[in-house]
């Protein structure tokens, strides 16, 4: 191929400090906003650029509400890909959303009062859920009442209710 006809490439020695001087531009320009009155936010609200957003009222919802739902066998375990079910753990964790929404009555914004009574409620309904489908399951010869046991109880109306 004659050279002529290859691409040419121009190398620029410059380009260093074409982008140093950029980089100043935009530290100049950073400078001459207005700071902000508070570096991060609170949850809901975007974290500036570059930083993570905080962890907040719902991050703690959501982690008690899955590992609720881990227990109860509704989310597969992400190390074996099983559904584990253990009714002392499951029953632990909704407790524990219902202790939360006990303590934090009249502290929490109208959204966060609705997304912990809502979690709350979803909850419970798929622990009754559970315990009638144990229940289901030993009338029909499926699992044994041993089997339960090593499940760690049942959850049904000879348990001890939830915490409300």
């Amino acid at each position: 191929m004659p050279d002529e006809d290859r691409p040419k490439i121009i190398i620029d020695d410059d380009w260093k400090a074409q982008a140093q001087a950029e980089k100043a531009k935009l530290a100049e320009k950073d400078k001459a906003k207005p700071a902000p009155a508070a570096s991060a936010g609170p949850a809901g609200s975007p974290a500036p650029a570059g930083e993570e957003e905080p962890i907040g009222f719902a991050d703690l919802v959501q982690m008690l509400a899955s590992q609720a739902l881990l227990y109860m066998g509704a989310v597969p375990d992400p190390q074996s890909g099983r559904a584990i079910v253990s009714i002392p753990m499951a029953r632990a964790h909704v407790d524990l959303l219902g202790i939360l929404e006990q303590k934090t009555k009249g502290n929490l914004s109208d959204e966060e009062a609705g997304l912990l009574t809502g979690v709350l409620y979803e909850l419970r309904m798929q622990f009754v859920d559970l315990g009638r489908a144990i229940d289901k399951a030993i009338k029909e010869g499926k699992i044994t009442p041993a089997q339960v046991a090593g499940m760690g109880g049942q959850p049904s109306s000879q348990s001890p209710p939830l915490a409300p």
